[in-house]
């Protein structure tokens, strides 16, 4: 069986936006394989290519060069076989008649995928009450919150009983009850042997339900790692907060092995950032030799080690 998703040498360049305006490369040789069954995180800041590589895989932009491929099919010369195999949900409000009841936007979509009107129409009841839309199945879309609308994208995208799915920011605008649960029905999905291909920059979602995750900057892919990966990382971005500590034993400090940065925290404290598995202790021991008397430890949140690896570019989490 072929992988869900595969990609090698993928490059997407966009022509001049302007007069004397360089081309802009979108994607830079991008190399992923998608296992199927799969939740993989696509991590990364805005405009780091998550959306453009969706795009490519959707059939609705065309790569530069390179090539992509769903369950062995390529995204260019087999286009229509492949629209049929994947789900699609683009963060937004894009791709709802907001006019029309949640219903009816289920049932147009059903049509386009051409699904049968006998199974259709139980599949649409299950998916409204699956999203938590059941009670508000037969009201206009136009009077639906941002988030509602966002758990009818995610309806949208499972009308036709897609194996593939590809999602798109797909919690944004979602309140955190919402966001929960959206996170509980990706279990579902992956459980049904569904695969699905996440974009994120959001932390602790790619934390919380990726069995991989990629992180992607600039176009390229810095590494794929498990969550097991991940934790290491964490573990070596310790820091230890101490107090209180001289301008002499800062800068003692800040000469240790795996020793990061010393920030000042106030009142004559100071953070020190690790970025070594084991400086910590190194830390730690030097701290105790000075005779300081508060220290306290702890491990940063996968968006800081995430900072520490693409560098700080304004990340909106």
């Amino acid at each position: 069986m072929p992988p869900a998703v595969e990609i090698a040498g993928l490059t997407r360049v966009y022509p001049s936006a302007g007069k004397g305006a360089p081309p802009r490369t979108a994607l830079d040789g991008v190399d992923l394989v998608v296992d199927s069954g799969e939740v993989h995180g696509l991590l990364g800041p805005n405009g780091a290519g998550k959306t453009t590589l969706c795009k490519i895989l959707a059939t609705v932009l065309l790569p530069t060069a390179g090539v992509a491929r769903i369950d062995g099919l390529d995204v260019v010369s087999r286009a229509r076989e492949v629209r049929s195999r994947i789900g699609i949900v683009f963060g937004g409000e894009r791709g709802l008649y907001t006019r029309l009841t949640a219903r009816q936007n289920l049932g147009y979509w059903a049509a386009l995928y051409r699904v049968p009107r006998r199974a259709a129409i139980p599949r649409i009841a299950a998916l409204l009450d699956r999203v938590g839309l059941a009670d508000r199945a037969d009201q206009r879309v136009e009077t639906y919150s941002r988030g509602m609308k966002q758990r009818l994208h995610l309806a949208r995208g499972l009308v036709a009983d897609q194996r593939v799915l590809i999602l798109d920011e797909p919690t944004t605008g979602m309140d955190p009850v919402a966001a929960h649960d959206f996170r509980a029905l990706v279990g579902a999905l992956r459980a049904e042997g569904r695969t699905v291909l996440l974009t994120t920059h959001d932390m602790a979602e790619a934390e919380a339900i990726c069995d991989r995750v990629t992180m992607i900057d600039g176009g390229r892919l810095l590494g794929t790692e498990d969550p097991h990966t991940i934790g290491s990382w964490i573990s070596a971005f310790e820091r230890v907060d101490a107090q209180p500590v001289s301008a002499e034993l800062a800068a003692a400090l800040a000469t240790l092995d795996g020793v990061g940065e010393i920030e000042p925290i106030g009142d004559g404290a100071v953070r020190v950032h690790t970025t070594a598995e084991g400086a910590t202790h190194a830390v730690l021991r030097a701290l105790v030799d000075a005779g300081v008397s508060t220290i306290t430890t702890g491990r940063p949140s996968l968006e800081e080690v995430y900072l520490h690896v693409v560098g700080a570019r304004g990340l909106a989490v």
